[in-house]
């Protein structure tokens, strides 16, 4: 009788796992180093200005478009912050192919199919939820908070510490959010959700993409609620359609397993 899937590889001993999880360990450290070193070395060349990037949204909000540094070490962590981003991005690939390594051979075949597409939909829609906090939300949020209460009595001398904390906390948390269609795939892929009960409480769901964009807006203005309340409920609806996708499979599976199982 024919196995419905391949089987994972035979196991391996204990102590074989362990130095291979070692070494493969040494060169995710070693990729995430060399990514980090070289981006550094990258931004402080001269050759890009990665704080007047970084700084566009609020540049046209500042007096004289400059923003206020108070301490020695400033834009040195400034640097250094996108550096380690800008190096994560870099040795990624390498990352994944490390942890895929060491994970595929415990994996059946249909299992294999399914991560490699998660993984690169989990890093696009990352990417695409910093993007839209950078572009758009920061922007509007940085508009509203500096100009809907302003006052002539008052100048505005935005810090470098102070901005910059702000940025990457809203561009960080924008791309954690928008990783829910990948949450809800493995959700269901472990039986733990279903297309039913995901439509069920669609009602709920939009009043929870609510709140979560008032919490992560840090103005709570209409314009940057609206900017991630509506991507985020729109990720809901594709996480549902996916879910039937992932979850016509789990039952195909499981059914043939059960009539193996009958049969043997």
């Amino acid at each position: 009788m024919t196995e419905p899937a391949s089987r994972p590889q035979a196991e391996m001993p204990f102590l074989d796992h362990l130095e291979e999880l070692r070494w493969r360990l040494f060169k995710i450290v070693l990729a995430l180093t060399i990514g980090i070193v070289g981006a550094f070395g990258l931004l402080v060349s001269g050759h890009f200005d990665v704080i007047k990037f970084l700084a566009q949204p609020i540049t046209p909000y500042l007096t004289d478009g400059q923003l206020i540094v108070t301490g020695p070490s400033d834009n040195f962590n400034v640097i250094l912050d996108a550096a380690i981003g800008l190096g994560a991005v870099v040795a990624s690939p390498i990352v994944i192919w490390q942890i895929w390594g060491f994970l595929s051979p415990a994996m059946y075949k249909h299992e294999k199919k399914v991560v490699i597409p998660v993984l690169v939909g989990a890093a696009f829609l990352f990417l695409g939820g910093v993007a839209l906090a950078f572009y758009f939300v920061l922007p509007t949020t940085l508009k509203f908070l500096l100009t809907a209460f302003k006052s002539d009595s008052v100048k505005n001398m935005q810090t470098v510490h102070q901005y910059f904390d702000f940025m990457f906390s809203m561009c960080v948390a924008f791309g954690l959010v928008f990783e829910l269609p990948i949450v809800i795939l493995l959700l269901t892929a472990l039986g733990l959700l279903n297309p039913r009960l995901l439509t069920k409480y669609r009602r709920h769901a939009f009043v929870g993409c609510v709140v979560v964009a008032a919490f992560i807006t840090p103005g709570q203005d209409p314009t940057s609620l609206f900017a991630l309340t509506l991507p985020l409920y729109l990720l809901y609806e594709v996480s549902i359609i996916l879910s039937m996708g992932v979850h016509k499979r789990r039952e195909k599976r499981v059914a043939q397993d059960a009539a193996q199982a009958a049969i043997g």
